[in-house]
């Protein structure tokens, strides 16, 4: 039988995705299986990494009862999904310790004393000189509010020091995939990028930078070994092989799922922009330099392909405002469709009858990063209604897109042209449409836009195999429908959005006082 599948597996926040990828980029099947996540008002948010492979060997083995081909037509396993995360293994690859997740903040009291200072003299928080050096290697830094690996490194270190001194390294969950698919222990530039101790100019041959782990204090021992990003890494190990697959199948790196969706997007080449609109959301492309704005919260990190850069920003909380706004405001009809929700909101005009939705509910990255910023709904009024609130959610995740937009283009000193979308949110037409009436750009939709990510990370897999070259990934991508600005109903937005970017700075100090414990 002809081998010709890739299994991706998406490690995303809400849990694993699993598909099997065929080399003309269709999804031949998948499955989805959630996840728990422990949270607390401590800042605590981890997951349990047990479940993980539990719920990817449920999804392979459904899937393989439906059709039992597609274990002896795959050829090469990868994997893609959420990164900040760190998961402690032992020297036998066992983790010892639950995923301390992206999300996490208890590490922020350490993080603050490394990296930030009190002083007068601060650039964002950080101390000058130190920020800077991290962003003349990296583009980036580590973050002052815990939520990233040297937060979690810190905070292990000093909270959970039974757990810190089982610990042989701290991985990725894409790498700790890797690890329990191949067998290997490895890190590359890419999965490591929100630790911020890779000189990024310097990826042929990556290391870390000796004065980045002394300025971070990070403990070099416990870091893995580094390999290039996006090559064969060997084959798959016993565990999985008891699943029915080829002792020979191929494993790859992983990578972040800012990755495999520029992939996934199809947009691959220079300033071809994709827009993600998933749990959270981010507006990237490739670019052929190296340039960080520490003031909006933009960097560029390793990207895809050779001597290239994706743009890497973030808000927080995008499609998560509907599921909010679903289970929370509209908790009596939790039933409810995301369709029906559609259907509801295209019931109410353009502008939300003048209603304004700030879609801050976890803080905010880009362009302000501000993790005690919040939500609210703005000139409500006693004629307003739910509808009116279910489309202004819509709308405000629109605004905060529209704002990154600007940002980005500010950094980049040119306009983009029309953006591909992606993710769970972009499946919504209506959405879709609201994004292009709001940015005022065509936004093209992809086929199957909830599992780009897992399509994404298959074609890297493709290309490390040498199954397909690179010349040929955007014939694997297909568009679902293009939907082009209305100039009517963008002036109506533009009026609102006008109020929207003044809304951060004009009550900021409300909230910075409403949230001052965090």
């Amino acid at each position: 039988m002809q081998k010709d599948l890739c299994l991706a597996i998406d490690l995303g926040t809400g849990g694993p995705k699993t598909a099997f990828v065929s080399l003309s980029g269709d999804i031949v099947a998948w499955d989805h299986q959630e996840v728990e996540t422990t949270l607390d008002s401590s800042g605590k948010a981890t997951q349990d990494t047990h479940q993980w492979m539990q719920k990817i060997k449920t999804s392979i083995n459904n899937l393989a009862k439906e059709d039992p081909s597609l274990i002896t037509r795959t050829f090469v396993i990868t994997f893609t999904g959420q990164w900040g995360s760190t998961v402690p293994v032992n020297k036998e690859g066992e983790p010892v310790g639950d995923c301390i997740l992206w999300m996490d903040t208890r590490g922020h009291k350490y993080s603050s004393k490394v990296m930030g200072t009190k002083s007068l003299f601060n650039i964002e928080g950080y101390k000058p000189l130190k920020v800077l050096k991290f962003l003349l290697k990296t583009a980036g830094a580590p973050s002052l509010e815990g939520n990233d690996p040297l937060g979690h490194f810190l905070l292990l270190k000093n909270e959970m020091p039974e757990i810190f001194e089982k610990t042989q390294y701290l991985l990725e969950p894409v790498d700790y995939l890797a690890l329990k698919f191949g067998g290997k222990v490895f890190a590359t530039a890419p999965s490591m990028i929100l630790s911020w101790l890779i000189n990024i100019k310097k990826l042929q041959e990556p290391t870390y930078d000796k004065t980045l782990l002394k300025l971070s204090q990070r403990d070099p021992s416990k870091l893995p070994p580094l390999r290039v990003f996006n090559e064969v890494v060997g084959t798959i190990a016993p565990e999985i092989q008891s699943l029915g697959f080829d002792p020979d199948t191929k494993v790859t790196t992983g990578c972040p799922d800012l990755l495999s969706a520029a992939a996934g997007s199809g947009n691959i080449n220079d300033f071809e922009p994709h827009m993600a609109i998933s749990t959270t959301s981010w507006i990237s492309c490739h670019v052929p330099f190296k340039k960080t704005d520490p003031f909006r919260q933009i960097a560029t990190v390793p990207g895809c392909f050779t001597g290239k850069y994706l743009l890497a920003n973030n808000h927080d909380t995008a499609g998560i405002c509907l599921t909010w706004f679903k289970d929370k405001i509209l908790s009596d009809l939790k039933s409810t469709s995301y369709s029906e929700l559609d259907n509801i909101a295209s019931s109410v005009a353009p502008g939300s009858n003048g209603i304004i939705f700030a879609p801050w509910l976890n803080g905010e990255r880009c362009p302000v990063y501000d993790r005690r910023l919040r939500a609210s709904f703005i000139n409500v009024s006693l004629n307003t209604t739910l509808n009116d609130l279910l489309r202004a959610t819509l709308e405000g995740v629109a605004y905060n897109a529209r704002w990154m937009l600007d940002a980005v283009e500010h950094m980049l000193k040119r306009k983009l042209g029309p953006i591909r979308t992606i993710g769970g949110g972009a499946k919504s037409a209506l959405w879709c449409q609201i994004h292009a009436d709001v940015l005022n750009r065509k936004i093209e939709q992809v086929k199957d836009p909830l599992l780009a990510n897992v399509k994404g990370a298959a074609i890297l897999a493709f290309l490390a195999t040498g199954s397909i070259s690179k010349s040929e990934i955007k014939n694997l991508v297909e568009i679902n429908e293009v939907f082009k600005p209305n100039k009517e109903k963008n002036e109506i937005y533009e009026k609102n959005y006008s109020v929207f970017k003044k809304l951060y700075k004009s009550q900021k100090g409300f909230y910075h006082y409403l949230n001052s414990s965090y």
